[in-house]
């Protein structure tokens, strides 16, 4: 009876014991975040950051590029646009009233313009071409031509220009700018022209 008793009370102690481990279950532990992939992580981060940044200094840079680009082409522009000024006023012509070399009044103003030109560009060397109409035998309109591109020489060398600087030819009336037999034509054809023969590249506006 008392080892009947006995085996009892073991086998309550047993079924306590396996009661109480199946209550408690071992403790879950939380997985910890590997240091390799939050280093990876990091490294990915701060390329893509370093990528973005380069992008945008190359678009800045490139902006810039344009910017001086289209600075220098509008500069140029203007510059060429600027020549072509300056050697139409020089191309400007002066006229003569019939067999006359003087200077009209109303011819000196674009002789003026023709000074500061050559001040302001002194590498500028002109050919001053004397013309005649059709009217006189051609041994008087090449002399009458001649005095007439000599004078408005003489004027420019009278207002400070270098007299090698300006060459003069006479054409008499071989060249004529009208095609008419009247005075509407003959007026035309009393003329100075005006040539650039060197230093014309870049020409600069008088101040």
């Amino acid at each position: 009876m008392k080892s009947v008793s006995l085996l009892l009370v073991i086998g309550l102690g047993v079924a306590l014991v396996t009661g109480a481990c199946a209550s408690n279950p071992p403790p879950q532990t939380t997985p910890q975040a590997n240091a390799d992939s939050a280093a990876a992580a990091d490294r990915a981060r701060q390329d893509s950051i370093a990528a973005a940044q380069a992008d945008a200094d190359r678009r800045a840079r490139e902006e810039a590029d344009r910017v001086a680009r289209q600075r220098e082409a509008d500069s140029l522009a203007a510059l060429s646009r600027t020549a072509e000024e300056v050697r139409g006023t020089l191309a400007t012509m002066i006229h003569f009233d019939y067999d006359k070399s003087s200077l009209r009044s109303d011819d000196t103003g674009a002789l003026d313009q023709k000074v500061a030109i050559l001040q302001a560009n002194p590498g500028l060397r002109i050919r001053i071409g004397g013309h005649c109409d059709e009217r006189g035998s051609d041994e008087y309109n090449l002399a009458l031509g001649n005095r007439r591109a000599q004078a408005a020489k003489q004027y420019l060398v009278s207002h400070g220009i270098e007299a090698g600087r300006i060459e003069t030819q006479s054409w008499g009336e071989e060249k004529p700018l009208a095609q008419g037999h009247d005075e509407s034509a003959w007026s035309q054809n009393r003329r100075d022209e005006f040539e650039v023969i060197s230093g014309g590249d870049n020409l600069r506006r008088p101040s």
